[in-house]
């Protein structure tokens, strides 16, 4: 096993010709791209056919997932999040990313242009749009589109929601943000179609997961004091209890 000086990807697992390390195709909140050097040691080797299928009920980022698309021997792939709009956005890179590309293009283009006034002014328009449009068969790509644009341009890449369900993550301070990266999205969008994606909490991975199923699991931090807290990544709470739920179910 590699260390994180001379990690290489390989390609294991290259079907649908996707020909670069895939990587998150958005900044999330305790994504583990820093740390794809220790986790790789815990994946079966390339000759261990123990675990047929590979399940990720906290997908979030997916910094785990690209990695293991790249590089696993998995057969069946299985990820889920509650967060709707996340999974939202999996499954429209997956079944329509060309229209994707073509709205984050058009938004893309239309902030560059501003100055950083009128930045400001975009930024808020599309997080007020974003919020008022409800998701739905008609409008998937669009807040797609709306949800990379915010997270591209928000500050720290956060995702937090109020109790109403409100995105309220005020503008972060980036010139130039990349809210575009064609290539990436394009790869991806090869990879996903041999995964399984599911929108809901962890314990509807069940039925997936059996004795040749490598399970990654990714819950939010145990928050270090009060003030810290930060489980919001939804308006569902994540507490001790669901912890011990997580254990029971997977």
């Amino acid at each position: 096993m590699t260390n994180k000086s001379d990690a290489k990807i390989i390609n294991i697992n290259n079907d649908f010709g996707y020909s670069k390390p895939l990587k998150p195709f958005i900044k999330w909140v305790g994504g583990k791209s820093q740390l794809l050097y220790k986790l790789q040691k815990l994946l079966p080797s390339a000759n261990d056919n123990t675990y047929k299928k590979y399940c990720e009920p906290m997908v979030g980022g997916g910094a785990l997932l690209f990695y293991v698309l790249n590089n696993c021997n998995f057969e069946q792939f299985y990820i889920s999040d509650i967060n709707c709009e996340l999974i939202n956005t999996y499954k429209v890179i997956k079944s329509n990313v060309f229209t994707l590309i073509h709205k984050l293009r058009e938004l893309q283009s239309a902030f560059c242009e501003l100055n950083k006034l009128e930045k400001k002014d975009f930024y808020y328009q599309i997080r007020d749009k974003f919020n008022s449009t409800e998701l739905n068969f008609s409008t998937v790509e669009e807040k797609a589109a709306y949800f990379i644009f915010l997270n591209k341009t928000c500050f720290n890449g956060l995702f937090r929601v109020n109790k109403n369900r409100q995105f309220n993550v005020p503008m972060g301070d980036y010139e130039k943000p990349v809210i575009l990266d064609e290539e990436n999205l394009l790869n991806i969008h090869y990879a996903l179609q041999k995964v399984n994606i599911v929108c809901g909490d962890y314990s509807l991975s069940k039925s997936f997961i059996d004795n040749s199923t490598f399970v990654y699991i990714d819950p939010p931090y145990r928050p270090i004091s009060e003030t810290s807290d930060f489980t919001s990544y939804n308006s569902v709470e994540f507490d001790d209890n669901c912890v011990y739920l997580v254990t029971v179910y997977c």
